[in-house]
Order: structure tokens, then C-alpha cells, then sequence
């Protein structure tokens, strides 16, 4: 295939294109007590409406301050297209963000990419984790286990190995995670915390040899945010003493919960807190230049008896993605402290602060 023609296929506005709300019949529903099996379930779900694979942590780099990243590839199911004999209906979407949060420069750096999936420049596997656009890609190894990743943008570009030390971590009930009181509000819901990570960065014109640690969160669902949801607060943390922590809440307009939930991994194992036992409170807000969005960049997290603050590596961590998914939201590299002692490193995820998020 000809370079004009890939780039014409990847290209096409996709957007444009897409169809009004299907009806809910047309996507597999998220059910309880659904079988989970592995790697199947790294792979993609087609028949579900949304689904992302999301990666991020901190990198050490020799004689500088450590910095963050993020991948994330997103997979949207269109069933409006499934009768279109046409072979460029964009049937399956597929688009991807990636960002450095470097101090240095106070900013993001961030790149996007949407494409229909098909003619081999963008694919989701549904057998294992393997997930592309043109040349960006997240795919899982089996032998030894490992994750690759490679994304080349123009500011920055690097290639990852995540190296596992610890099983997958089935989110909510055995992976049936709920986002609000009704229950047909759920995902299947996986992460994958405590990766050891190794490779190469560019930053502009300056190459590092990295190493760190790193989360995965694989998410597939078919329901919308429950009434009334503006947005969500997300928080994925590899703890100090090689335990993990997610927390999340959905919000209202007013900024109160309407649903939350949190799981701790430590030497105990594997505990879930209720959304009576998960709280949220806002320490210190970020005011965007650009988008007006004002985000609570400084949060105190309760979880069960522990009370966790959050501080993010610098403020200016919004990400723009109206040129793919369309939203703006903030997604940075965060501290976590119990007191004065730091606890652990991670990410945390803002939506719904510039504008409702719409899914």
C-alpha cells in the first residue's frame, strides 16, 4: 500500500461520520459474575461499546528529575455501520493519546491518532493484547510475559518494556466494576500495577535510557455515565511497599459523589471498599489558561481508616483531545503521601472540569 493511501485511510474524517446514539440492544451488555479469562481478556471485546487500555508512570532518567507518561488507546464500536458493505465503514474505531509530564518544562508534551480499524494500519486484537495505529502500539508478549509499547510524536517518542511482578488485579466483583447505584452502570474492569518498566525516551532532541514502574488499566463497557454524572475523579497508584491503590468517585455538576469505590493491595491482599467507605476532598485547585477548566489538582482520598494526599508533579497537566475523543481533561504524574512520608507514585485522571464529559 502506497504511502498516500495509508495516510488518506488513517486520516479520513472520522468524526463526521459517526451515527446518532445506537440503541443500547445493539452492544454485549456488561453483566455480574461474567467468566474472566486471561490473556482473552487483554485482548479486545468488539461487541461492547467503548473500551481503552491505559498505561502510565514514572520514569527515572540518569542526572535529571524523574518524569511521567501515559498511553492510552480507546476502541468505539459504531453498529449504526455493521450493514455498510462499504470496506472503509468505520465499523470499529480506534484512536490513542500519549503525553510526557516533564517538569522541565511545566507543560504537556501530548500527541494523538484516530483511525477506522482495518486494511492492516489499525487493529485491536480480540485474542490478546495487541492494539495499533499505524505505528503506534501496545501489545502484550507471552514468553517471557512482558508489554511493549512504541509511539513516535514530534516532540517526544519512546519505546517501553513493562516487565510483570505481580498478578492482574480484577477490579470490583471479579472484574464487574459499578459506576453508579443502578447496576446496568458497570465496566469490566482490570489493572495491572507494579510493572517494572524499561527503554528509551526523546524528549525534543535529547535521548535517555529509562527505567520505572507503571499501571495498566484495561476497561470495556456499554453503558453511558449515570444521570446527572458531569465527570469522574480516577486515582491508580503503585504504593512504596509494592502494594497498589485505585479510587475513583462519579461526580455531579455540584462536585458531590454520586457513586465511588476503591480496592488496596498490600500483604493482607486484595480488599474493596464501598462507596461509604471512599471519600474525596479537595486541597488545592489549578485554574487552565486555555480551557478555564479549574481542576482539584491537590486531593486528600480517604479509604477506609486511611487518609491519602495526592500532589501532582506540577499543575499544568491538561490534555486537549478534541483533535480524537473530544474532550479536555486533566491526566498527571502524582505523589501520594500518608502525613509528611511519601507512600506512593501514580497517576490521577480529572474529567468533566472544562465541560461535561460526554461518552
Amino acid at each position: 500500500m502506497n504511502s498516500a493511501l495509508r495516510r488518506l485511510l488513517l486520516h479520513l474524517p472520522l468524526l463526521a461520520v459517526l451515527p446518532a446514539r445506537a440503541d443500547e440492544a445493539a452492544y454485549d451488555a456488561v453483566l455480574p459474575a461474567t467468566p474472566r479469562s486471561l490473556p482473552r481478556d487483554h485482548g479486545a471485546h468488539p461487541g461492547h461499546r467503548i473500551e481503552w487500555w491505559y498505561i502510565t508512570g514514572w520514569l527515572e532518567r540518569d542526572a535529571a528529575v524523574p518524569i511521567g507518561f501515559q498511553l492510552t488507546f480507546f476502541r468505539v464500536r459504531q453498529p449504526a455501520h455493521d450493514a455498510n458493505p462499504s470496506r472503509v465503514a468505520p465499523r470499529q474505531l480506534l484512536f490513542a493519546h500519549a503525553a510526557v509530564s516533564d517538569p522541565a518544562r511545566g507543560r504537556l508534551l501530548h500527541a494523538q491518532k484516530i483511525a477506522r480499524a482495518g486494511f492492516g494500519l489499525a487493529e485491536a486484537s480480540a485474542d490478546d493484547l495487541y492494539v495499533r495505529i499505524d505505528d503506534w502500539h501496545l501489545a502484550r508478549q507471552p514468553a517471557p510475559e512482558r508489554l511493549l509499547a512504541h509511539i513516535a510524536a514530534d516532540d517526544f517518542d519512546y519505546t517501553l518494556t513493562f516487565a510483570p511482578t505481580q498478578p492482574v488485579l480484577w477490579q470490583g466483583e471479579q472484574g464487574f466494576s459499578r459506576k453508579g447505584p443502578d447496576p446496568a452502570h458497570a465496566s469490566h474492569y482490570l489493572s495491572w500495577p507494579q510493572l517494572e518498566v524499561s527503554g528509551r525516551l526523546r524528549i525534543a532532541a535529547a535521548t535517555s535510557a529509562v527505567r520505572g514502574r507503571a499501571w495498566l488499566d484495561h476497561e470495556w463497557s456499554s453503558a453511558l455515565m449515570p444521570e446527572g454524572a458531569q465527570g469522574w475523579d480516577w486515582l491508580g497508584i503503585n504504593l512504596d511497599d509494592g502494594g497498589a491503590l485505585m479510587a475513583f468517585r462519579m461526580r455531579d455538576a455540584d462536585g458531590h459523589a454520586l457513586w465511588a469505590a476503591a480496592t488496596v493491595r498490600d500483604a493482607a491482599g486484595d480488599r474493596r471498599y464501598a462507596p461509604t467507605e471512599v471519600g474525596f476532598a479537595v486541597r488545592r485547585v489549578w485554574r487552565s489558561p486555555r480551557s478555564g477548566g479549574a481542576y482539584p489538582v491537590e486531593l486528600e482520598v480517604s479509604v477506609g481508616g486511611r487518609r491519602f494526599v495526592v500532589k501532582p508533579l506540577f499543575d499544568d497537566q491538561e490534555l486537549d483531545s478534541r483533535a480524537s475523543s473530544g474532550a479536555i481533561y486533566w491526566e498527571g504524574a502524582v505523589t501520594v503521601f500518608d502525613g509528611a512520608r511519601r507512600v506512593g507514585r501514580g497517576y490521577l485522571e480529572l474529567t468533566g472540569y472544562a465541560s461535561a464529559l460526554k461518552i
